[in-house]
């Protein structure tokens, strides 16, 4: 995996939400941004981030685009390294690639429409749902646009740090150790806090054995997954919220008032073609906040 965070870019005003939201990360990472357009792609007419495009001759408009994103993410976000690259092939591919390459791979999303399970609509959905590396998705003006600010003492920065990170996390079975560090990190590297929203699938599970009730208790099972993060992170003040129902229904709420939703995604290893679950196709659909979608397993 490079040390870089990776945004794909196409014009878009979800793209280019993306490109600031990713150059705050890799400040947040201290790691170089490196911005990619697949060739395939024909960028949309964009508004850029300055108020008039710069021209250049002979090139075409990818080009037009990288430049003129490099040139207002360098002015916004001083010192902060960044590369431009047009890579050739399909959009999904491309980016699938890009974000196995990636610490983090940053999209801009429309959400997922009413026609997601059956449809993928735009390029982000497909690239999650087949993605080896965490991919962390932006709407336009959800949580980018007038929620951040250039501090006079450094890179910008969260306007609002009391907003905590959001961890979607379903007990038993989803304690993958990839997601569970992503979410920590994320708060650590923000300096916020950890909200656990979990669900109870009171179930039979390969982790309970027949008899032992003390497992089957949800509150000592989260207890013991959360504890050797805890101490790996003590600064994080960690705070958990049992649901009952719908737990995207509870994420995208919780939305409202977060930094970040942090989700799994368990990956397949056969196949069936792109997979999001029940509950990430909610979420993506209706969240307020950027989303990362971390795959394990």
């Amino acid at each position: 995996m490079s040390r870089t965070v990776t945004v794909g870019l196409d014009g878009s005003p979800e793209s280019l939400a993306a490109a600031d939201l990713a150059a705050i990360e890799a400040h947040l990472r201290a790691v170089p941004l490196r911005v990619v357009h697949a060739g395939e792609q024909q960028p949309y007419a964009y508004a850029p981030f300055a108020a008039e495009a710069v021209a250049l001759p002979g090139e075409d408009r990818s080009a037009r685009m990288l430049h003129d994103v490099e040139v207002s993410l360098t002015h916004r976000h001083p010192g902060l390294k960044i590369t431009t690259e047009q890579l050739s092939g399909h959009p999904v591919t491309v980016l699938s690639v890009a974000a196995r390459e990636a610490e983090v791979l940053v999209l801009g999303s429309r959400g997922l429409g009413r026609a997601a399970g059956r449809l993928f609509g735009s390029v982000a959905p497909a690239v999650v749902g087949r993605a080896e590396g965490p991919v962390l998705l932006v709407r336009a003006g959800a949580c980018v646009a007038g929620e951040h600010r250039a501090d006079t003492r450094g890179p910008a920065s969260w306007a609002r740090p009391y907003r905590d990170v959001v961890l979607g996390l379903r007990l038993p079975g989803e304690c993958a150790e990839a997601v569970l560090e992503f979410a920590f990190d994320a708060a650590a590297r923000r300096a916020t806090g950890l909200r656990v929203v979990h669900g109870w699938k009171a179930m039979p599970s390969p982790w309970v054995g027949e008899g032992d009730e003390s497992a089957m208790q949800p509150e000592s099972i989260l207890t013991e997954t959360l504890r050797p993060w805890r101490e790996k992170f003590p600064g994080v003040e960690v705070t958990e919220e049992a649901v009952i129902g719908r737990p995207g229904s509870h994420l995208a709420d919780a939305s409202r008032d977060a930094l970040l939703v942090v989700l799994g995604r368990r990956r397949h290893h056969v196949s069936v073609g792109p997979h999001l679950g029940p509950v990430t196709h909610e979420v993506l659909q209706s969240a307020s906040a950027p989303v990362a979608v971390v795959p394990h397993g």
